[in-house]
């Protein structure tokens, strides 16, 4: 028998619902666990500032007093308010390979939602954009990254198994670092640069850099991403805290901000080197060795590069600014000794993102999906039902 307990956002709790997570990945060689710390802070009400606009709950699966699985269920009104729709979303899901355990974690979603007066389920789905999203459906013998879901083969089916439905899917790319900038790379990037007065801009201070530009970066990101899926606009407390914990993480070579000829932010790309291994060896733990292997991801030897974002404001999409990105970055990658750059996870009909990599022959290696459940009968439903009646 399958008993669903309701998990209080207590340290201890929170900790219990974490750790499942990483025991249940604890011999697979491609899982790559999250830092402990954040996922605490992420689950946290009180730590985390997306609890302005959501809310949510914990459960975790228990057969004979023994963990087996575990999902949160998230409402983001602020989602929910721009797209007009009444969704709650599913995330943080794991489970052993028991259809009874994974129906009884996904129908105490569905019940919490309807109590909620939500009209569909989706997910897998954080909080926000910037938190890990997507159900791994191809891919399953590719390492996975800092930013990204790992899960075993056998989640879509029980999804499937569940009423579930595919709503969207992600592409990721693995791309070879080139010896050199490619010719038409270094054409089109001076051409930018004439035409539109823009600027390559580089930082050694983390300090000036947060100065400068911090809050811009992300309400860029917030104007570059505000149209793809489910698209939650980041908050100027969710800036302070973003600004706060990861820009001092960054290797400022691997920043590249591009202005227009006053100054104002108009293309951001980052990358950090893979802390994959770093991770796995640490188990996601700062003590009481994990900093080291930590330190050492971020600061030793590696050939994988993590690309973790590229943002261009919009009125300047699709007119060669990632071009200046390239020119600039794929020195340093050759500097840092990287062969290899991983993409984070793109809508699969995001056109403009994809088309910017062709250059270099990338090989589509994973693909992740989100579902999506209703839970009440749609009105387009009940007008074809009644039309074939």
């Amino acid at each position: 028998m399958i008993e669903i307990r309701q998990i209080s956002p207590t340290r201890r709790q929170l900790k219990e619902f974490t750790h499942f997570h990483i025991d249940l990945y604890k011999d697979n060689p491609y899982f790559v666990p999250p830092l402990v710390v954040d996922d605490l802070e992420t689950l946290n009400p009180e730590k985390n500032p997306a609890f302005d606009f959501c809310e949510a709950d914990y459960f975790m699966a228990y057969r004979d007093g023994i963990p087996v699985g575990r999902i949160a269920a998230i409402i983001n009104r602020q989602v929910n308010e721009s797209s007009g729709e009444k969704t709650a979303r599913f995330g943080f899901v794991d489970f052993i390979d028991d259809k009874e355990v994974s129906g009884a974690l996904l129908a105490r979603v569905e019940q919490w939602a309807l109590e909620k007066g939500m009209e569909k389920v989706i997910g897998p789905l954080s909080f926000t954009d910037l938190d890990k999203e997507g159900c791994l459906i191809e891919g399953f013998d590719q390492l996975s990254t800092m930013a990204t879901i790992y899960n075993y083969p056998y989640y879509p089916a029980h999804f499937e198994h569940h009423g579930y439905v595919k709503e969207s899917d992600w592409v990721e790319y693995l791309i070879a670092i080139p010896d050199g900038i490619p010719e038409k790379h270094l054409r089109i990037a001076e051409i930018v640069k004439k035409k539109f007065g823009l600027k390559v801009v580089k930082y050694k201070s983390r300090r000036k850099i947060k100065e400068d530009y911090g809050k811009a970066l992300f309400h860029l990101i917030n104007d570059a991403y505000k149209d793809l899926y489910q698209f939650s606009r980041l908050t100027d407390r969710q800036i302070d805290k973003y600004i706060d914990d990861y820009l001092n993480l960054l290797d400022l070579d691997l920043v590249t901000i591009i202005t227009d000829a006053e100054g104002t932010i108009v293309g951001i790309g980052i990358s950090m080197p893979s802390m994959s291994r770093a991770l796995q060896k640490s188990r996601g733990r700062f003590f009481p060795t994990g900093w080291w292997h930590l330190l050492k991801g971020l600061k030793g030897k590696n050939d994988r590069v993590d690309l973790l974002l590229v943002a261009v404001r919009p009125d300047y999409q699709a007119k060669g600014v990632n071009a200046l990105l390239f020119v600039d970055l794929i020195p340093q990658y050759i500097k840092k000794g990287f062969k290899w750059a991983e993409s984070n996870p793109e809508m699969e009909g995001n056109a403009k993102v994809q088309n910017q990599w062709e250059a270099f022959n990338p090989t589509l290696n994973k693909r992740r999906r989100s579902y999506v459940k209703y839970l009440v009968e749609r009105p387009a439903e009940t007008e074809l039902a009644k039309a074939e009646q």
